[in-house]
C-alpha cells in the first residue's frame, strides 16, 4: 500500500514492534500514524524513521521506557507536526536534537518521569510550536544562563503538578502573547496574582493557577478586553474580599473557581449578573453574611459551592428559577430556618446537600418532585417530624444522608436505585465529574468523596435520630448498597433476613436501637462487610458463626445484647437451646420469662407428689413422728376453731358473716 496515508492500529495488543520485514519500509507516503495502547519497545522507531511524509504520530499508553529514543530516529522526522507520547515511563531531559523538528506544532509528553527545564530551552528554535504539555513530569528550576527569546509563540501550555521545586513564574512566559489556556496547577510559584499574564494574552480564556502558594489580595487585570472563560484559583493564599468589579473586568466568565483561600467578607452582587457562568466555586473561605437572593438571577448556573464558610441567615425563598441548577453544595455553614420553597423551581437538581447548618422545621413535601436527584444530604441540622411519603418517589436517589436531626416516625421502604449510573451533564462532564464532592460517613469515618468514584457509592445513613417501628425488609433488595445506618434510634423487631442480599455492603450498623430476635445467621455470606455492629439491642440466641469477615468481628460489635451468647462474647450458649423460646427483655411476658413454662409445670407436679410420698412413707414407718404429727395436725385444728369463735362478732360489726 504504498499510497496509504493513514493508519490506526490503536489498542491491537501489538507486543515489541512492528515486524519491518512486512512491508512497513515501504509506507513513503504514510501521514498518520496511531499505534496507541499497544505495548512496545523503542525500537519501534527504527521502523517509524523510514516514513519521511509522518505528520502525526500517536504513541501514548505505549509502555516505552528509558530515555526518548533520539538515536532510532525520532528527531529524523522533519515534517513531523504533531507528536503524542504521554502516558509512557520515560526519564531524562529533553534532547537537545528536537530542535531540528522545526515543523512540530504540538508536542504531548504528559505523565512520564521527564526532567523538563523551566525555560523549555530545548524547544526555543521550534518556530511552529503552539501546544505543549508536560503535566506530570519534573519541572526542573534552573534557568539558561543565556537569555535567549524563544521563537515559538505558545496557545496552549500545560505544566502542571510537576512544579513543586520551583519558585516563579518561567520567564519565557514574559514573552508569550498569543495563549489561550495556561495550566500550572501544583506549581509552586509564590507572590501575587499574574495580572500581567491576562493582559498580555487577551486571547487567554482558560487559566489554572490552582495551588500555586500565590497571596495577597485577589486584584483585577485593568484592561476590560479580556475573554477568559475558565478561571481557577483555588487552594492558594488570598486574603480580602472578592472584587466586586469582578463582572467588569472578566464578563465572559463561565467557570470560576475559588475555593480554600481566605476571602471574607460577603459574595459580591456583581455575580449575580454574570448570565454566562455555570460553575461557581466559593468553597472553604470565610465568607459572611446571606446567601443573596440575586444568585437565581444567574440563568446559566448549574453548579453551585458555598459550603465551609460563615454564611448565615435563611435560605433564599426562591434559589434559581432557570431550572438548570444541577449541584448545591452549601454545607458547614450558619444557615437557619426552613428549607421552605428554596429549590422548589429546580427540577435538575442531581446532588443537593444542606448538612452541618443549624435548618429547623420538616423536610418539605416538594423535595419529591426532584426526579433527578441522586444525591440528599440533610445531616446535622434541627429537623424534626416524619419523612414525607413524597420522597418514595425519588427512584433515582443513590446516597441519602439523614442523621443527626430528631426525625420521627417509622422508616419508608425506601426504593433507591440499585445500578451505579453515569454522570450525565450535557456539556460540562468532565469538569463536574472532578468538582463533584461530599461528605458521607461509611466504615465509622466520615470520609469526602469526590470525582468518579461517587458514581458507585450507594448509602443510607439515619442515625442518631428518633425513628421508630421495624426496619423495612424491603432494604434488603438493595444489592448493591455499599453502607447503612441506622444506629442511635428506638427501633424494634428483628434485623430483617433480606439482609443477606446485600451482597456488596462494606458497612452495616444497627446499634443502639430496641431490636430482639436472633442475628440472621446468612449474614456471614456478605463477603464485603468490613464494618458490622448490633450493639446495645435485646437481640438474643447465639451469634454469627465465626466464618470468613464475621471471623475479624470482635466482642464491641456485639456488646450490651443481655441474651446474647457465642464468640466473641464471654456468655457461652448452652448445650441446648429450646427452638421455641427466645426470650428478649420486651417479651418475656408473653414467652414466660427465663424458662420454658411446659417444662416448668411438669418439674413443679412432680416434686409436689414426690414430696407427699416421702412424707407419707416417713409417718408410717416411724411411730414417734407419726403421732407428734398428728398431734400437731389436732391442735392446729383447735386453735383455728377457737379464733374464729372469740373474732366471729367482731367481724359481724364490719360487715362480715
Amino acid at each position: 500500500m504504498t499510497s496509504l496515508r493513514t493508519l490506526i492500529l490503536q489498542s491491537c495488543r501489538i507486543d515489541g514492534q512492528i515486524p519491518t520485514t512486512q512491508g512497513f519500509f515501504n509506507l513513503k507516503n504514510l501521514e498518520f500514524l496511531d499505534l496507541s495502547s499497544n505495548t512496545l519497545s523503542n525500537n519501534i522507531l527504527q521502523t517509524i524513521r523510514t516514513m519521511p511524509s509522518l505528520k502525526t504520530l500517536w504513541l501514548q499508553n505505549c509502555s516505552l521506557n528509558g530515555q526518548l529514543p533520539t538515536t532510532q530516529g525520532l528527531c529524523d522526522l522533519n515534517h513531523l507536526q504533531e507528536l503524542y507520547m504521554y502516558d509512557n515511563d520515560l526519564i531524562g531531559f529533553l534532547p537537545p536534537c528536537l530542535a531540528n523538528m522545526t515543523s512540530l506544532q504540538r508536542l504531548y509528553l504528559s505523565s512520564n518521569h521527564l526532567k523538563i527545564p523551566m525555560s523549555l530551552s530545548p524547544l526555543y528554535n521550534l518556530s511552529k510550536l503552539k501546544s505543549f504539555y508536560g503535566s506530570g513530569n519534573e519541572i526542573c528550576a534552573e534557568e539558561d544562563d543565556h537569555n535567549l527569546t524563544p521563537k515559538f509563540q505558545l496557545e496552549s501550555l500545560s505544566l502542571s503538578n510537576g512544579g513543586q521545586n520551583t519558585r516563579a513564574f518561567p520567564k519565557f512566559l514574559y514573552h508569550q502573547f498569543s495563549l489561550q489556556s495556561l495550566d500550572l496547577t501544583n506549581f509552586q510559584i509564590k507572590g501575587e496574582f499574574p495580572n500581567w499574564l491576562i493582559e498580555n494574552n487577551t486571547y487567554l480564556k482558560r487559566l489554572s493557577l490552582e495551588n500555586c502558594s500565590l497571596s495577597g489580595p485577589f486584584l483585577l487585570p485593568k484592561s476590560s478586553h479580556v475573554n477568559l472563560s475558565f478561571l481557577s484559583i483555588s487552594m492558594n493564599h488570598f486574603q480580602g474580599q472578592i472584587p466586586s468589579e469582578i463582572r467588569a473586568h472578566l464578563p465572559g466568565l463561565e467557570v470560576l473557581l475559588m475555593s480554600d483561600n481566605g476571602f471574607n467578607g460577603s459574595i459580591p452582587s456583581s455575580l449575580g449578573n454574570m448570565s454566562l457562568m455555570y460553575e461557581l466555586d466559593l468553597s472553604n473561605n470565610s465568607l459572611q453574611g446571606q446567601i443573596p437572593g440575586w444568585i437565581g438571577n444567574m440563568s446559566s448556573l448549574e453548579f453551585l459551592d458555598l459550603s465551609r464558610n460563615n454564611l448565615s441567615g435563611p435560605l433564599p425563598p426562591r434559589f434559581n428559577t432557570s431550572s438548570k441548577l444541577r449541584v448545591v453544595y452549601l454545607s458547614r455553614n450558619k444557615l437557619q430556618g426552613p428549607i421552605a420553597m428554596a429549590f422548589y423551581d429546580s427540577s435538575e437538581i442531581f446532588a443537593l446537600d444542606l448538612s452541618h447548618n443549624d435548618l429547623t422545621g420538616r423536610i418539605p413535601e416538594w423535595i419529591g418532585r426532584l426526579s433527578n436527584l441522586r444525591f440528599l444530604l440533610l445531616s446535622y441540622n434541627n429537623l424534626e417530624g416524619e419523612i414525607p411519603i413524597r420522597l418514595c418517589r425519588l427512584d433515582q436517589l443513590t446516597v441519602i444522608d439523614l442523621s443527626h436531626n430528631y426525625l420521627s416516625g417509622n422508616i419508608l421502604s425506601w426504593m433507591i436505585s440499585t445500578h451505579p449510573f453515569p454522570f450525565q451533564y450535557n456539556s460540562h462532564d468532565s469538569m463536574f465529574s472532578s468538582q463533584q464532592s461530599f461528605e458521607f460517613t461509611t466504615k465509622n469515618v466520615s470520609l469526602p468523596y469526590k470525582g468518579s468514584i461517587i458514581q458507585y457509592l450507594i448509602g443510607i445513613d439515619f442515625s442518631c435520630n428518633n425513628f421508630t417501628g421495624n426496619i423495612p425488609p424491603e432494604i434488603g433488595n438493595l444489592s448493591k448498597i455499599k453502607a447503612l445506618n441506622l444506629s442511635h434510634n428506638s427501633l424494634t423487631g428483628p434485623i430483617p433476613p433480606t439482609f443477606w442480599n446485600l451482597k456488596e455492603i462494606e458497612s452495616l450498623d444497627l446499634s443502639y436501637n430496641k431490636l430482639d430476635g436472633e442475628i440472621p445467621p446468612r449474614l456471614t455470606e456478605l463477603f464485603s462487610l468490613e464494618v458490622f455492629s448490633v450493639a446495645h439491642n435485646n437481640l438474643s440466641g447465639k451469634t454469627p458463626a465465626r466464618v470468613a469477615q464475621f471471623a475479624t468481628f470482635d466482642e464491641s460489635c456485639y456488646k450490651d445484647n443481655p441474651f446474647l451468647c457465642g464468640e466473641p462474647l464471654p456468655k457461652i450458649c448452652a448445650a441446648v437451646m429450646p427452638p421455641s423460646s427466645t426470650p428478649t427483655s420486651t417479651n418475656n411476658e408473653d414467652h414466660g420469662g427465663f424458662m420454658n413454662m411446659e417444662v416448668f409445670y411438669v418439674t413443679f407436679w412432680v416434686a409436689y407428689i414426690m414430696v407427699l410420698l416421702v412424707i407419707g412413707a416417713v409417718l408410717y414407718i416411724n411411730p414417734y413422728w407419726r403421732r407428734a404429727w398428728f398431734h400437731f395436725i389436732e391442735v392446729s385444728i383447735n386453735n383455728c376453731y377457737y379464733f374464729l369463735v372469740d373474732n366471729l362478732p367482731i367481724l359481724s360489726k364490719f360487715g362480715f358473716s
